[in-house]
């Protein structure tokens, strides 16, 4: 396994400040996002390493080739982790798209970064039937930090307040589509400590849902390619 090479870190502390990694593989310069938080999170997320709701160290975002063929993702997510240093249990999302080229957002104090590989697009509801072969990585990947504890119905709110402002994102530059059939999001927010309030909504109106919401549409906007604004 190639180790990953991060570059100097530089520039203010943000509470969402993954280190950007790059590494060779199959004789091809990818690169990764890794965001390691430590301890005291929880996490909800759709992806392939990780997914479900518990407390989680780290968040790696991968770049892979196009025409990735590998049957076990999640255990390649895991090995790219551990070589670059990530320690204990985490999640693991992937994609083609360069995420080198990743846009991110703050709103209030929801961070948002998200990278958007969108080749392959459609709509959710797509009138003919799902095919059952492997689709292509293609994927929007978005990544949410909150500095506040949320319920286990808010954080599965919250997932689904960042999938719509994502939506808004795509039609508003101008994209026939939903998303691509590998979208995958992770939002992490406290974990629960003793006296402190725990939210119990993060749905658009609600406080933090609409800083998130905010957040998560910019960061998609700024990572969609400048092909796809109008």
């Amino acid at each position: 396994m190639p180790a990953l090479l991060p570059p100097p870190r530089t520039g203010a502390a943000r509470l969402l400040d993954p280190e950007h990694l790059t590494r060779v593989e199959d004789g091809e310069r990818l690169h990764a996002l890794l965001w390691r938080p430590g301890p005291g999170w929880r996490m909800v997320s759709s992806a392939v390493l990780g997914g479900g709701i518990a407390e989680r160290a780290w968040v790696l975002n991968a770049q892979v080739a196009h025409g990735y063929r590998r049957t076990d993702p999640a255990r390649h997510l895991a090995g790219l982790a551990r070589a670059a240093g990530a320690r204990g249990p985490g999640v693991g999302l992937m994609t083609a798209a360069d995420v080198s080229a990743h846009g991110r957002a703050r709103d209030g104090g929801a961070e948002a970064v998200a990278t958007a590989g969108i080749s392959v697009r459609g709509w959710a509801a797509a009138p003919q039937e799902c095919t059952t072969g492997a689709v292509p990585p293609g994927t929007v990947n978005i990544v949410v930090a909150l500095p506040v504890a949320l319920s286990d119905a808010a954080l599965v709110n919250a997932v689904m307040t960042a999938t719509e402002a994502k939506v808004q994102a795509l039609l508003d530059a101008g994209l026939d589509c939903s998303g691509t059939p590998t979208d995958a999001v992770c939002v992490a927010a406290r974990a629960p400590r003793d006296g402190a309030d725990v939210q119990a909504f993060a749905g658009p109106r609600s406080e933090w849902g609409a800083r998130l919401a905010r957040a998560v549409h910019r960061a998609v906007g700024a990572a969609l390619p400048a092909v796809a604004h109008p």
